[in-house]
């Protein structure tokens, strides 16, 4: 590898070794050197626009480090969320991504996704941070998680829903004050405290 194809490795390192093309054209990496790299085999594509280092450890989890990288405004939700955080037996077959009512709508071929909107508290309540294979991704927290399953549970079922309570409730340090804050934010408060109780 010559010099400089050496350093823009090395910025690429920096940048937990994955890079989206608007990103590196900012820091000084043309278009031309970003193709010749992937001819080369030095960097391959994740999806669309987004470039990742070879020869680095596997990705722990490439959709959601994919999703991130695109989407970095955008949240993950619902099912996506909740297998983050355990609480379902559920494979997502696609990211569920939250993004603020009135954004531009995010043109991503790879991985599959499906976008929800939301806003007020409901999209900017209990995001959580989490460094997944040295990338930023937002996730929201489990009750929030369970707050907006609750209020998709027509679409996503009711099956899902309950399995998703009884684990998180089955676990020590699930907070029925914190579950019922997000669930007032969803405005599904009311539809949440009866199954709550029955497991109380």
């Amino acid at each position: 590898m010559n010099e400089q194809l050496e350093t823009i490795a090395g910025i690429f390192r920096k940048k937990g070794g994955v890079l989206r093309m608007s990103e590196a054209l900012r820091l000084g990496i043309s278009r031309r050197t970003l193709y010749a790299m992937l001819d080369f085999g030095i960097i391959e594509r994740i999806s669309r626009g987004v470039y990742r280092l070879v020869g680095l450890p596997s990705l722990e989890s490439p959709d959601l480090v994919a999703v991130a990288t695109r989407i970095p405004k955008g949240v993950v939700c619902l099912i996506s969320a909740l297998a983050f955080h355990d609480l379902t037996t559920q494979v997502p077959h696609a990211v569920d991504v939250a993004i603020q009512r009135g954004s531009e709508m995010p043109r991503v071929d790879y991985p599959p996704m499906n976008i929800y909107w939301f806003s007020g508290r409901a999209f900017t309540e209990a995001i959580e941070t989490h460094s997944i294979d040295g990338i930023t991704v937002k996730v929201y927290s489990p009750e929030k998680s369970l707050a907006d399953i609750f209020k998709y549970r027509n679409k996503l079922g009711i099956e899902v829903t309950l399995e998703a309570l009884q684990t998180w409730r089955s676990r020590s340090g699930g907070s029925v004050e914190k579950l019922l804050i997000q669930a007032k934010n969803c405005r599904v408060e009311n539809v949440i405290r009866p199954y709550l109780e029955a497991l109380l």
